[in-house]
């Protein structure tokens, strides 16, 4: 029986997080995925090696009994026959009393010291290469991927079922791409106010925990403020609340409202506003004034989210220069307090100046005497 180093399927280190397994996981299924490339028994036997290794490692559980236990069996595969283990234990039995997993009864499903049981492992239609996971992972997981598959050869229902497996063949290495996708979280888009949200993905046991996702799009008035949105599911109509201060990209989650007892996610999209320019809590926007308040400052007002507020103009204010008004920004779904605005000046000269006005700005430039800003 081999030994199989899952890290390295995968090309990640032993200490990588679930967000990177999840990634190499997605682009390695998207390269060897047999729907990708129909008849390569290479790019199958890969796929399957992968799936396996994510099976593990990105299932809390399983990789924390693999880190712990994965390196002893090593000691097994010198023990003797991979078949099982001998009645009774002995002197090289890795279950026996001295061995590295006396005792231990999560190995096959079955176990516990003594008894003189023997244990077969084996995939069914592993010679015709429709088996889905190797004597590795059933010897180390049988007990938690329903191992006794039946004689009918269906794939084998490895804990979580979270790829959405099928059957022998090119599809018992995983299912079709669709299949692995929803399993990754990218199936089950719906709509808000008006459509009907779809289940996500089509994986067994998957499909029932997998969250149900629904798009809302926003203006930012209503992301300022918060908002609803109706989602109707089935024959459902919920009412969604929308926190104030989301984003694009931000997810509000209803526990438990879905089909079938799953989660909701609502995706927030909000839309580009002609006014304001946000960055994360920050808004920016410009405010046009004319050359008197630009020389001689003054007031002018400045409309917010919040409303009208009074912006003081020092003399001289030059054009492009930015203000900030503080706390004037949107607010944050988590963090002290709200954004602030940066208001830009634009300053508007006056056109098609009359011959009397004009004579004016020239005697007045003249008083100002105003040095060269290019030299």
């Amino acid at each position: 029986m081999d030994i199989r180093d899952y890290y390295k399927a995968l090309g990640v280190a032993r200490t990588a997080t679930q967000a990177e397994i999840k990634k190499a996981f997605r682009k390695l299924a998207r390269e060897h995925h047999p729907d990708a490339k129909p008849g390569d028994k290479g790019a199958e036997r890969r796929f399957k090696e992968i799936n396996e290794a994510n099976e593990v490692l990105s299932d809390p559980a399983k990789r924390e009994k693999y880190d712990r236990f994965g390196k002893d069996w090593e000691a097994y595969s010198r023990a003797g026959p991979t078949t099982g283990r001998r009645p009774g234990g002995g002197p090289g039995d890795p279950f026996g009393p001295s061995g590295p997993f006396a005792g231990y009864s999560g190995f096959g499903g079955a176990g516990g010291p003594g008894g003189g049981a023997r244990y077969e492992f084996r995939t069914p239609g592993a010679d015709a290469g429709g088996g889905e996971f190797s004597d590795f992972f059933r010897m180390m997981f049988g007990g938690d991927a329903g191992a006794a598959d039946d004689a009918a050869g269906r794939g084998a229902g490895a804990g979580s079922g979270r790829q959405g497996r099928g059957r022998g063949g090119a599809s018992g290495a995983g299912g079709s791409f669709e299949d692995v996708l929803s399993g990754m979280g990218s199936g089950g888009f719906g709509s808000v106010g008006g459509g009907r949200a779809q289940g996500g993905g089509r994986g067994g046991n998957a499909a029932a925990a997998a969250p149900v996702e629904a798009n809302a799009e926003l203006v930012l008035e209503e992301a300022f403020h918060g908002t609803t949105r109706i989602v109707e599911i089935g024959d459902r109509r919920l009412e969604v609340s929308i926190p104030a201060g989301v984003d694009t990209g931000s997810r509000v989650k209803l526990t438990g409202k879905g089909p079938d007892g799953r989660d909701l996610v609502v995706v927030v999209q909000v839309r580009p506003n002609g006014v304001f320019t946000r960055r994360g809590a920050d808004l920016e926007r410009e405010i046009p004034i004319t050359l008197g308040e630009a020389l001689l400052g003054g007031e002018v007002p400045v409309g917010t989210l919040k409303g009208r507020v009074l912006l003081t103009l020092p003399p001289g204010t030059q054009n492009g220069k930015t203000f900030r008004l503080s706390k004037q920004g949107m607010p944050r779904l988590k963090g002290d307090g709200p954004g602030d605005l940066y208001v830009r000046i634009r300053v508007v000269l006056p056109t098609h100046l009359p011959e009397e006005a004009r004579a004016s700005a020239e005697a007045f430039l003249a008083l100002a005497n105003q040095p060269d800003p290019r030299a």
